[in-house]
């Protein structure tokens, strides 16, 4: 008898985060979390994460919007007569944007599909490497020594790699202290959610100094043009986050010369299919990708850890490990080992919710049955 869908729960849950974390577009306390089951005739479960914030200030989406364009729009549109990941996208193609809704539901119907086959999501997708370099996102604090002794935890931990996030008066001095007190050595970007124009060029160029790995998005998301200007500006390589929402993009980015390297989070793009086909266009380009990260859960970061291991993905991404966020998190969590996380080999994601702290966070279920 052939396996179909029989039915997709939403389930939202509750997560404290381990302390605030403030960007220049807001600051999370803790996170609203949708996760997607969906359920086979034979009984086989495959979970994701979706991505999407509490309020649309990362980008259009937002958690209530995405639950309900899946349960009026997405959700009904699934193929009723296989458990084919490749053919869900083309089912919600048709509706234009939702790219962390669609996400969401293609990456749960693509976990049952893998464990159905036995396959982990690192094989499916290509994973080059058993283990991947780590690095780490450090928010905006109240003052450089509060930096500065958050920068020294995560090094003592074991990050191969820091992100700073930047905004306008938060800059070139939480920067420059950071590199003074540990280095030339320290692998050390920036990012600023789209928080600069090109007016603020020269600021930008000041950065230039202290031997970035990059900066990243900072200017306008929907402005390849004037980062390709900015681009001529700065001796730091920029790359693009929220400017890059598919494998055109990409392409697009690539050929106006606003970026030269990218970094790639499978709920922006629309899934872990079309993540991969981004990263087979940047590498056939020659140009470095990353994975990015949105304040996962372990479900969503089995994941992109999988994902971060694909050949392409030469820069350490922000796949941290699990008590980053979370001081209890929903799966076993992901623990660093000299600034490393295994990669998962388990079928599917390789990791399964666990059911006493799943019960303990969630706020509410929804079934919809097909």
């Amino acid at each position: 008898m052939k396996t179909t869908i029989s039915g997709v729960e939403l389930r939202r849950i509750a997560m404290p985060l381990v302390a605030p974390f403030r960007t220049s577009f807001g600051i999370e306390t803790s996170r609203d979390v949708l996760l997607v089951r969906v359920v086979t005739s034979d009984g086989t479960e495959g979970w994701a994460e979706c991505a999407a914030m509490s309020e649309p200030r990362y980008c259009p989406e937002y958690v209530d919007g995405a639950q309900d364009v899946l349960r009026r729009h997405l959700v009904p549109a699934l193929p009723r007569n296989r458990v084919d990941a490749t053919a869900v996208g083309r089912a919600l193609a048709p509706f234009t944007g939702h790219h962390m809704a669609k996400s969401v539901l293609e990456t749960a119907v693509l976990d049952a599909q893998l464990r159905l086959t036995g396959e982990s999501f690192a094989s499916h997708l290509g994973a080059a490497r058993e283990r991947v370099t780590c690095g780490v996102s450090v928010g905006i604090m109240n003052s450089i020594p509060e930096l500065l002794d958050a920068v020294d935890g995560y090094v003592a931990e074991g990050y191969v790699r820091i992100k700073l996030k930047i905004e306008p008066g938060w800059d070139v001095e939480p920067v420059r202290a950071v590199r003074e007190r540990f280095g030339d050595d320290l692998l050390l970007q920036v990012d600023a959610n789209a928080a600069y124009t090109l007016v603020d060029a020269q600021q930008l160029a000041k950065l230039d100094d202290f031997g970035l790995l990059l900066v990243e998005q900072p200017l306008a998301n929907d402005d390849m043009v004037q980062h390709a200007q900015l681009a001529k500006l700065l001796r730091t390589p920029i790359c693009l986050d929220e400017s890059i929402e598919s494998a055109a993009h990409a392409a697009a980015a690539i050929t106006l010369g606003a970026c030269s390297i990218i970094n790639i989070k499978p709920a922006r793009v629309g899934g872990y299919l079309e993540a991969r086909r981004i990263h087979d266009l940047a590498r056939a380009h020659g140009v470095p990708v990353w994975c990015g990260g949105m304040l996962e859960t372990g479900i969503g970061r089995a994941a992109n850890v999988a994902l971060a291991a694909l050949p392409g993905f030469t820069l350490p991404g922000d796949t941290s490990g699990s008590h980053r966020y979370f001081a209890t998190d929903i799966t076993d969590p992901f623990v660093l080992a000299d600034g490393h996380l295994d990669v998962p080999t388990g079928p599917g994601l390789g990791i399964e919710p666990l059911t006493d702290v799943l019960k303990e966070v969630t706020t509410s279920t929804e079934w919809i049955e097909l």
